[in-house]
């Protein structure tokens, strides 16, 4: 057996994964009405780090109560109680695991019946076809709105570090905001933070910038990048590149290469713009392309279930493996492989002929597997879609209705 994805692996400011295989972020939506890691995200996080994966990085957590992806989500801000993140950091490590803190602003996406903040670059709202309505025209961000964003980062990933976390890693993919700055789709200003590539990044570097100058040499600071957005006239993978030398200038640890947003999700396979993604490791192409013209770790993550495909991710010279759905499936596949390579994951696939619920019926599985091994089951690879769909957004609207209520008592 080829050692290649079990072989440690050093990061630029020092500190070693154990091996390749990493648990990328998938959105769990487990947290407790005061948005804070519970037992059932300590039981699920902690089933990871046994699992055998040298690095788990955690589902979005986000910077701003007020701007959230799901009503359940994690928040990390300045007066947040660290005690669940501790609890959480430490169960993470078990198996000399790595745990970084994936911090994030979904700026215009957020969904209209969770209320909030609904912020971005510009006016520009969600192409999403006759399920536009779901959510609303963004405000387009003032400068203070921009350095409160700023600041927001930079404080979530002290409190990561203060709680124990090795690392974070600044969300700026996904269609979420600091990827809606980078994209001239969403990004129409014509002030500094608008226009060239140099201009659009300038918010991702600023924050960066700010969380490295903020935390210790020891804290791992990587960013999740959009290898390309798959619209037309989007950020695209020559944008990538150049962001990365951006990002490798600052010594940043590692950029992780994905794909996509609400409107075109080719983190899930598929795309707006007619391109055709590979079945397996969808952005391999991509990340192996960026890898070699930088020096810059690279992590990629989308569509990797297999041994063979995990290994030839390494073999192109990517650094790290990113795995999601397949470990909401198989929590245990990294030690699997050790002793069987043959071993694979079935994740869940759902291709249906309206893109938009095909795209919320393939969350609503991942999320129903994840919930099964923070309650101690094991996952259910025959579950239904459909029904995993309506289980999903029942649940939805019940927690939303938690949420809003939870901050009536802020005055919202």
């Amino acid at each position: 057996m080829a050692s290649s994805i079990f072989t440690s692996f050093t990061l630029p400011n020092g500190q070693i994964i154990k091996n390749r295989l990493v648990k990328a972020a998938m959105e769990e939506n487990l947290a407790t009405f005061e948005h804070l890691p519970g037992d059932e995200l300590k039981r699920l996080y902690k089933s990871w780090a046994d699992g055998g994966v040298g690095l788990i990085i955690t589902g979005n957590v986000m910077v701003d109560h007020l701007a959230m992806t799901g009503p359940a989500g994690v928040v990390l801000e300045e007066d947040t109680d660290l005690t669940s993140f501790i609890d959480l950091a430490r169960l993470s490590k078990t198996n000399n695991t790595k745990i970084w803190m994936q911090i994030n602003h979904p700026g215009r996406q957020v969904f209209k019946k969770m209320g909030g903040k609904v912020l971005s670059p510009s006016n520009v709202a969600l192409n999403m076809g006759k399920h536009s309505a779901m959510f609303c025209t963004p405000k387009p961000m003032d400068e203070s709105e921009i350095q409160d964003v700023i600041q927001r980062f930079t404080i979530t990933a002290i409190r990561a570090e203060q709680s124990g976390f090795d690392g974070v890693e600044v969300h700026a993919a996904h269609g979420y905001l600091l990827a809606q700055f980078l994209s001239p789709l969403t990004n129409i200003r014509n002030d500094k933070w608008g226009g060239s590539l140099e201009n659009r990044a300038r918010l991702l570097i600023q924050i960066v910038k700010s969380v490295k100058a903020a935390c210790n040499d020891s804290f791992a600071v990587a960013v999740k990048l959009n290898s390309a957005d798959f619209q037309r006239g989007g950020f695209d993978i020559d944008d990538a590149e150049l962001v990365v030398k951006m990002l490798g200038d600052l010594n940043i640890d590692c950029v992780e290469l994905s794909g996509g947003s609400y409107e075109a999700p080719a983190m899930q396979g598929r795309t707006a713009d007619g391109r055709t993604l590979a079945r397996e490791a969808y952005f391999l192409e991509f990340a192996s392309k960026i890898a070699n013209n930088v020096s810059v770790p690279i992590m990629t993550t989308g569509g990797v279930s297999r041994y063979a495909v995990a290994k030839k991710v390494v073999d192109s010279g990517v650094e790290l493996v990113g795995m999601a759905s397949a470990l909401a499936l198989t929590p245990d596949l990294p030690n699997q492989w050790q002793n069987n390579t043959a071993v694979f994951s079935h994740t869940p696939a759902v291709n249906w002929k309206d893109k938009t619920l095909s795209g919320l019926a393939t969350m609503a599985l991942v999320k129903q597997q994840l919930r099964r091994i923070s309650q101690g089951k094991s996952p259910k690879v025959t579950a239904s879609p459909f029904w995993a769909l309506i289980i999903d957004q029942v649940r939805g609207v019940k927690l939303t209705k938690r949420y809003k209520k939870h901050h009536e008592d802020k005055n919202l």
